[in-house]
């Protein structure tokens, strides 16, 4: 964790003024990072697949924080039409947007497949993600210096790109297929960053830490049982929040662009998240898959 002081001084920063858009932010890390970018008086879009989930948070986030400048909007990051309609409703009714938190995942669930016939956890974890952040770069270039941050996890050191197989059609295993959407969050975050040199566009990536949240309810009853027995070690979802405001609102990270955090602090990730050329290829391959051109 950070030193007192340098703590001391980005949980004081303040958002006035500034716009922030979090994925999956009704529930969980989302949430709670919602409640401390509302706290320093950001204009919050709150992102989530159910509305009325979405609504009782921000009514409670509203009522809590004083701070109205609360909106939820639907969002299916496993729907390329809703991420498509979404992004364009932010560009119209936005003038600026300077901080995209791409938090919403889904981890270790049956085999599933989106809308566009991408399996579930890359679909969603990564392509998802990737196709928002391309409809929302333009705004968020205008509204530099912004900041870009994926939340990813220290799973993605269990993954390998399976440019093969992406879509695990061949086999399918839930923790890899979740470890590989992980490792391309990284991938992505590095290769994004590169891309954006010299448009004061801040990139970053995370491991959150071992988190309660919702997501372990698709686990089978044997690994939800270990996790219970190791709950005195894990973080709260508030706790769990607080790389990604670290990175949001911390000073002084100019240099560290592209980088992976964790406890609110650089981290090492593995030796495949380092392998530029494969970077380059996931890039091109998500390009393909989405049917978009992003250079």
């Amino acid at each position: 964790m950070s030193d007192k002081s340098t703590r001391k001084k980005w949980s004081e920063s303040r958002l006035d003024g500034k716009t922030v858009l979090i994925t999956g932010a009704n529930t969980g890390i989302g949430k709670e990072t919602a409640r401390d970018l509302a706290r320093r008086g950001a204009l919050v879009i709150m992102s989530c697949r159910d509305v009325e989930k979405g609504e009782a948070a921000a009514k409670e986030i509203i009522e809590e924080t004083g701070n109205s400048q609360l909106v939820v909007k639907k969002l299916d990051l496993a729907d390329t039409k809703s991420i498509r309609e979404f992004a364009q409703q932010v560009n119209e009714e936005y003038q600026q947007l300077n901080i995209l938190i791409n938090n919403a995942g889904v981890m270790m669930c049956p085999y599933y497949k989106t809308v566009g016939g991408f399996e579930l956890q890359f679909g969603v974890n990564h392509l998802g993600h990737f196709l928002l952040t391309y409809l929302l770069i333009d705004l968020i270039k205008k509204s530099a210096p912004s900041r870009i941050i994926n939340v990813s996890s220290k799973a993605h050191k269990m993954g390998s790109i399976q440019f093969d197989d992406l879509n695990s059609e061949k086999s399918y295993n839930s923790v890899k297929a979740y470890a590989q959407s992980k490792l391309a969050n990284i991938m992505f975050t590095m290769e994004l960053a590169r891309k954006l040199e010299g448009t004061d566009v801040l990139v970053f990536t995370l491991h959150p830490g071992v988190v309660r949240t919702q997501l372990a309810r698709y686990l089978n009853p044997a690994v939800r049982f270990g996790l219970a027995m190791l709950r005195p070690f894990t973080k709260s979802p508030t706790s769990g929040a607080e790389t990604t405001v670290y990175c949001a609102v911390a000073q002084g990270l100019e240099k560290e662009t592209g980088q992976y955090f964790s406890n609110c602090e650089r981290a090492t990730c593995s030796s495949s998240a380092h392998d530029d050329e494969k970077a380059k290829k996931l890039w091109q391959v998500s390009c393909q898959m989405l049917e978009i051109d992003w250079q």
